[in-house]
């Protein structure tokens, strides 16, 4: 199953190549980069709530829960300190390359858990990794002029993304508390990429009533996945 879930990686993997070709012809509009960032925030909130968060619940293990989730807030945090002090093309790419990390364990944990929830979790990350890719192009773009070169870039940090998966390979091995606590980490740094990173960046432009829309469009196209999937 987890080589399922390093083949699966090669999907959002693509996306950020797509979204950084995209970004490198045309630059989208701040309206629409605003749309993604809902749609997208949208998308991953389900998969946390719907996915994990139950998963989490239902296994019984508090204590693992709470130091699991402890380490996801910190985590999460020294990223968050980490991009506000980022400067330049090097330090924005330091940042990027730690939250596609994140991004690639957290689809693997996911794996772990089932192939239900990893295909849901692909779906979800697949779009927050093409934001991820407009983004760093848009960015490289102010100071590298050859887009083939930020085009390489891009696909250089998602590499990240396969190894990340890697290293959540012996999760579903591990006694069953363990698994708990990484559970509780998975559903930490989802929440955080939604509510600090998507939604804080989505806001940035004026709202619109049709670019809010596109949070809880995302919100019920994951649902009707998850219907389907079963």
């Amino acid at each position: 199953m987890m080589t399922a879930a390093w083949m699966y990686t090669l999907i959002p993997a693509a996306a950020a190549i797509i979204g950084a070709t995209v970004a490198v012809n045309t630059r989208p509009g701040p309206n629409i980069v605003s749309a993604i960032q809902h749609f997208a925030a949208g998308v991953v909130f389900a998969a946390a709530a719907g996915e994990i968060l139950p998963d989490v619940m239902h296994r019984g293990s508090p204590v693992a829960t709470v130091i699991g989730g402890a380490i996801g807030v910190a985590v999460m945090l020294l990223v968050s300190q980490l991009e506000t002090r980022a400067k330049g093309p090097v330090g924005l790419m330091t940042a990027v390359g730690i939250d596609i990390l994140i991004d690639g364990l957290v689809l693997g944990i996911g794996f772990a858990a089932s192939p239900r929830v990893g295909l849901l979790l692909t779906i979800a990350l697949t779009l927050e990794i093409l934001f991820l890719g407009l983004t760093v192009a848009n960015e490289l773009g102010e100071s590298v002029r050859s887009r083939l070169k930020i085009v390489g870039i891009t696909a250089a940090l998602v590499l990240l993304l396969p190894i990340g998966a890697l290293l959540a390979a012996p999760v579903g091995a591990l006694p069953d508390p363990v698994v708990t606590g990484f559970f509780a980490f998975g559903l930490i740094a989802l929440l955080y990429l939604v509510t600090e990173e998507l939604l804080v960046e989505a806001h940035e432009t004026p709202d619109r009533p049709w670019v809010t829309a596109m949070f809880f469009a995302g919100f019920l196209l994951l649902l009707v996945c998850e219907e389907i999937i079963g």
